[in-house]
């Protein structure tokens, strides 16, 4: 490592991140170009951003990690070149880029090239999109136009305590403070604005890092990987009936050796994404969430069971990455409408589009389990049968229709007594809104217990392993 010194900041963090002595330094003699207000006079080792190649389990990774022991990281005209350059190399050879944020932002001695040097980042990112993944860990500041590129990267994390993500400080935003909501903090920005991935501490974002791309195929050109399994494929999960509320909670029990990688798990709550092993194989899992149990069992309520503009929103962002890098899709249903506010209503809508699209959009192998209600048209919108979905699944008890038999009844029977009411609510609930009935009709492919789910989900991706199927031939869709 020529560039800086053993102990820097950025050369601990990328040997924290990467397997041990892996790590190889490019364009470690590069320094600042610019003489501009006597620039030439302040060294400038690496011009601030250490870059280079290693492995993370083996896997082959480019990093970018900015120094801010240089120019308080701040980016320039060739610091902007040293990353576009990582960004041409992994595309050559089709390996992921981690990009490690610590920056006091643009440098003012080189201002327009600073702002050619992140236009020319940007560019670089769009068109790694959907061919490598990207990722982002934030460190320290990341702000104004590189909070940018944190929201161009696939999946972004940030350090709890230190880290600031912003586009306008909180301070300039008329109204606020940092004291009175700091919208640059971890907790913000993981849960309100749904741009970060996870929080922890230094420590453990590099160890969801590894995780993660442990998880991911290196490019849009390989399989999704493997790993070994030693878990039973028939593995009976006794309990899983009880966990139809929580789908975390459901998705840890029927994955490999019980691990479930959730992601943005502070926002939307109501909704769960993340990445499981199913029989040694990566599959992306998204689900509906009315509660969460803590390993206490206290619940916490985060829904009614309607599906919500941030549930939408962020279901639609992670099927699509899913669909682009090839990796399987598993949907656990459990909605009984959309959520019904003034404020959802604005945007509802369109996050429903967004996401219906996305799942009919994606060619890759589709699985629903239908563990709870799937009513209306937000039952619809969750990979039904309808619109793509390979294998739907349902357990006994899960209900699948219009809305609530009772309910039905009522509007169909407003004039009629009460004990009419409930005699047609069940048989409401016997000829349209039963698993049976949705089976009866193909709506469902086969109807499971809840124990076995495990078993027919991997036999159903199993199966589906050698999928094909093609759109048709556009530039792009615009939903």
């Amino acid at each position: 490592m020529n560039s800086v010194t053993a102990d820097s900041t950025a050369v601990m963090r990328i040997a924290a991140l990467l397997d041990e002595g892996s790590f190889v330094e490019i364009g470690g003699a590069i320094t600042a170009r610019s003489t501009d207000f006597n620039l030439q006079n302040a060294p400038t080792p690496g011009d601030g951003v250490l870059t280079g190649y290693g492995l993370i389990d083996g896997n082959l990774v480019y990093v970018y990690c900015q120094n801010p022991e240089v120019l308080h990281g701040t980016i320039g005209e060739m610091h902007a070149k040293k990353i576009a350059n990582v960004y041409d190399m992994a595309m050559k050879m089709g390996a992921p880029v981690i990009g490690l944020i610590d920056c006091a932002g643009m440098r003012l001695q080189e201002a327009t090239d600073a702002l050619y040097g992140f236009g020319n980042l940007y560019l670089k990112q769009t068109m790694a999109s959907g061919v490598i993944p990207q990722i982002t860990a934030v460190f320290g500041a990341c702000g104004g136009g590189l909070s940018v590129a944190a929201g161009l990267s696939d999946f972004t994390f940030m350090e709890a305590e230190k880290a600031k993500l912003f586009v306008n400080s909180p301070n300039a935003i008329p109204g606020n403070c940092e004291s009175k909501c700091d919208t640059a903090s971890a907790e913000y920005q993981s849960s309100q604005s749904g741009l970060v991935d996870g929080t922890g501490s230094e420590a453990e974002i590099l160890g969801k890092i590894r995780e993660l791309i442990c998880m991911l195929p290196a490019n849009n050109e390989d399989e999704s990987p493997y790993a070994e399994c030693a878990d039973d494929l028939n593995r009976i999960c006794a309990d899983l009936a009880g966990t139809v509320a929580d789908t975390g909670l459901l998705l840890a029990k029927i994955a490999d050796q019980q691990y479930f990688l959730e992601l943005k798990e502070d926002y939307a709550k109501d909704m769960v994404t993340g990445f499981l092993h199913l029989n040694g194989q990566t599959v992306g899992a998204v689900a509906n969430r009315s509660v969460i149990y803590d390993i206490e069992g206290n619940a916490e309520n985060v829904s009614d069971g309607g599906l919500s503009v941030e549930g939408a929103e962020k279901a639609a962002r992670f099927v699509e990455f899913c669909d682009a890098f090839h990796i399987p899709v598993l949907t656990v249903t459990n909605v009984n409408g959309f959520k019904a506010s003034e404020e959802s209503e604005r945007r509802l809508a369109k996050a429903s589009a967004r996401l219906v699209y996305t799942f009919a959009n994606a060619t890759v192998p589709k699985v629903n389990v239908i563990a709870g209600k799937a009513y209306g048209s937000a039952g619809v919108v969750m990979n039904s049968k309808s619109v793509g979905a390979d294998m739907v699944y349902a357990w006994p008890e899960a209900e699948i229709g219009m809305m609530d038999a009772e309910l039905a009844a009522k509007i169909m029977y407003a004039d009629e007594t009460a004990q009419v009411q409930r005699e047609k609510a069940e048989e409401y609930k016997k000829l349209q809104s039963s698993p049976v009935s949705a089976a009866r009709r193909g709506y469902v492919d086969t109807l499971i217990q809840p124990e076995n789910t495990r078993k027919y989900v991997i036999g159903a991706f199993e199966m589906l392993a050698t999928k094909r199927e093609e759109r048709p031939f556009k530039k792009h869709g615009t939903v």
